[in-house]
């Protein structure tokens, strides 16, 4: 690319066009030469010219109209010299009308013709240069959102300059100069201001000043930028101050600590959040001797919601429990009401899943803590109505009390935690307060929970066999198989404290498939001997759903080869509560083996007696809790005579469990009861022993008819 600078000449005097032309080539320029105006212009639209020097006096068009032309069409900035050998001041002044940038007196001094004209190029190109600098600083102010503003020391707007887009808030303000932010922003912005101010005069810049301040579009938020401008020494010091919008940034900040502090699906706070709060009310209780209460809440049922509706629907629970909880738990209208205390703050926080925690600052007694979670209790268990459907759920809470069950945030909820599986086990929907009892509770469970696979391994399960009389013939013609536990370090373990530790782990399938495999095993072998016993095996829930429970009987009867009618499955009343053409499919797969069913634990009230004449069940087993009030609580005697005549009525045997009295076994015999165990016939006993506790009860069965006979002999 040719970078010579070029210049066109125009003269038409042929001795000025050559010894132009010679000093301007001896210089290093590349120089056209055109005799008139009318030529000038032509290679001025034909060829590139850096420059044009024009003769002022020229035949068919002055120089004068020849630069007003070339200046409407290259700009202000191209260079343009006038030679004349007018010198007159209206002759200058007339050149540098018509956009002249620089004129030359004849009679020319070649010698320094050069370099008058390296200086027009210089200042030419300085102008340029100069011109787009500006032309590039106004794009970018123009495209800076941000308010510039430039201010002395005592924060008067000297000078400002805002964005040209209706897009930034700064759109629109009306000019600011001559005022001081004292007299246009609040008096913390304004202090922020010159804050910033008089740190950018001690470092030279200063940045970071944040403040809120509402524009006409609403609440904005700022970010200052300040920094000193150079000034001559005794001259005042001004600064450039750079006003940026930062809202969106706070919003985005805003947003962040929601997602890391508060959970997303309630706006409640979140776990993180709520043990930082809880870690400070505890330091700050510490300080004072104050106390303070967490509640550990779980949404009863929730996951048959989830199951049956849908997540979606389970969302709009735990939200709409949420809302309930926070409209519903204010100071004055919960423990107000309940003591004569001040009302104190309960902060709520949401966990995971359906858990829900309170936390209680200030707290005067433990009676408020309780008096909050009834309150929560009754709020939640109001039904809500979801997809036109109303949806009742319950509510089981742990209460921990601060410094009583621990002194850190951990501790607190993990307490809270163990009292509120404590308020499940109590049949949910109820309140417990934290023991140390609990916690012991909860190791052993823990521990007994580890221990289950290896005890399966080790054989360590034992049954027992308690036995069941016919009150009619006085024999012995069943029992009923218990399980039993023989921990090595324990000891023997009864099944209430373990038999909810497997279900909840999910061992339970492969613990009842031994106790039917055993029991099934036993019974069989006291048939080949001559002594054939009807076994009772209880069925657990989970048993009782599990798909391959069929399979799994008819394959032990084989591998036993016990015989069908000599094996009772016993079902709870609550697993067979829904009495839905499922269960009664099953009930009639299981029947079709041969086996007895037999319903447990009847009476405690989950069973609608309706629902017997459609169950394909054998007998029912009277609850023992039932049976213990039936000498002394006519009610009892009420219930027992309606469950016989029932049972009576749909071809049913009755056996009556926990009886511990001769009088008990006389008003079932008046009542024609068919079977009896319990206590006063014997505790189960391991297999070993049952033989001879059998044959004691023949003794004690003929003993009893001969005591008897001698009653009414002497009558």
């Amino acid at each position: 690319m040719n970078n010579v600078y070029t210049i066109l000449v125009a003269d038409d005097d042929p001795t000025a066009q050559l010894l132009m032309q010679a000093s301007l080539e001896i210089a290093g320029f590349n120089v056209i030469v055109a005799e008139n105006g009318k030529q000038t212009l032509e290679i001025f639209r034909r060829q590139h010219c850096d420059m044009v020097m024009l003769d002022v006096e020229m035949p068919d068009m002055s120089g004068y109209d020849l630069c007003e032309l070339i200046r409407q069409q290259k700009g202000e900035e191209f260079p343009i010299i006038m030679v004349t050998s007018m010198e007159d001041a209206g002759s200058v002044e007339h050149a540098f009308e018509v956009g002249a940038t620089d004129f030359i007196a004849k009679p020319i001094n070649w010698t320094l013709l050069a370099h008058r004209v390296k200086y027009v190029r210089r200042s030419s190109q300085s102008a340029t240069e100069l011109i787009s600098a500006n032309q590039r600083h106004s794009a970018i102010l123009a495209a800076i959102p941000d308010l510039l503003l430039e201010a002395d020391d005592t924060g008067t707007i000297l000078d400002m300059h805002s964005p040209q887009y209706e897009a930034s808030p700064f759109f629109g303000v009306e000019s600011l100069i001559g005022k001081n932010v004292e007299s246009i922003l609040p008096s913390e912005a304004a202090a922020h201001c010159l804050a910033a101010v008089n740190e950018a005069a001690d470092k030279g810049y200063a940045k970071g000043f944040q403040f809120q301040y509402t524009m006409p579009s609403g609440p904005i938020w700022f970010e200052l930028s300040v920094s000193r401008k150079e000034a001559k020494p005794g001259e005042a010091s001004r600064f450039i101050v750079l006003a940026r919008d930062i809202t969106d940034r706070k919003q985005a900040e805003q947003r962040i600590t929601e997602l890391a502090y508060f959970d997303g699906l309630t706006m409640l706070p979140n776990r993180r959040s709520f043990m930082d709060r809880l870690s400070r009310e505890i330091s700050r209780a510490s300080v004072g001797d104050g106390r303070l209460a967490i509640l550990f809440l779980d949404l009863d049922g929730f996951k048959s919601v989830n199951d049956t509706m849908g997540h979606d629907c389970g969302d709009l629970v735990l939200r709409l429990s949420a809302d309930r909880l926070r409209d519903g738990l204010r100071a004055h209208d919960v423990v107000a009401r309940a003591s004569e205390n001040p009302a104190v703050e309960v902060e709520l926080a949401r966990l995971g899943g359906d858990e829900f925690t309170a936390l209680i600052s200030d707290l005067a007694s433990a009676a408020d803590a309780l008096a909050i979670a009834q309150r929560i209790r009754e709020l939640l268990a109001l039904p809500f109505t979801i997809q036109g459907r109303q949806i009742s759920i319950t509510s089981s809470i742990g209460i921990a009390l601060f410094p009583d069950d621990g002194t850190t945030a951990t501790e607190l909820l993990k307490h809270a935690d163990t009292a509120m599986y404590h308020a499940k086990n109590e049949g949910r929907n109820n309140c417990q307060f934290y023991s140390s009892l609990l916690t012991r509770r909860v190791h052993r469970q823990l521990e007994l929970s580890s221990s289950v696979p290896r005890a399966l391994t080790n054989n360590e399960f034992k049954l027992h066999y308690q036995p069941q009389m016919n009150l009619r013939s006085g024999s012995i013609t069943s029992v009923e198989a218990l399980i039993r536990w023989n921990h090595p370090e324990h000891g023997m373990i009864e099944p209430g404290e373990f038999l909810p530790v497997v279900e909840s782990n999910g061992l339970i399938l492969p613990i009842g498939e031994w106790v039917l495999r055993t029991a099934c095993t036993d019974a069989a072998a006291w048939a080949r001997d001559g002594r054939p016993l009807k076994v009772a095996v209880n069925i657990s829930t989970a048993q009782f759903m599990d798909p391959g429970l069929h399979t799994t009987i008819q394959s032990l009867l084989q591998e036993t080869g016990l015989s069908p009618e000599l094996l009772e499955l016993e079902i709870t009343e609550r697993t067979l509560m829904d009495g839905g053409q499922l269960t009664r499919s099953k009930l009639q797969a299981l029947k079709d083996l041969g086996i007895q069913l037999a319903l447990d634990d009847f009476g405690t009230g989950y069973s609608s007696f309706s629902h017997l004449k459609s169950m394909p069940i054998d007998s029912l087993k009277i609850d023992g809790a039932i049976i213990a009030g039936l000498s002394h609580d006519r009610d009892n005697l009420v219930v027992v005579s309606a469950i016989l005549s029932l049972a009576n009525h749909f071809g049913l045997r009755v056996t009556a469990e926990g009886v511990e009295t001769d009088e008990q076994i006389g008003i079932l015999q008046q009542l024609d009861c068919d079977l009896v165990q319990g206590y006063l016939l014997s505790h189960p006993v391991p297999v070993t022993e049952l033989a001879m506790v059998c044959e004691r009860l023949r003794f004690f069965v003929l003993e009893k008819e001969s005591t008897s006979l001698a009653v009414g002999a002497a009558r």
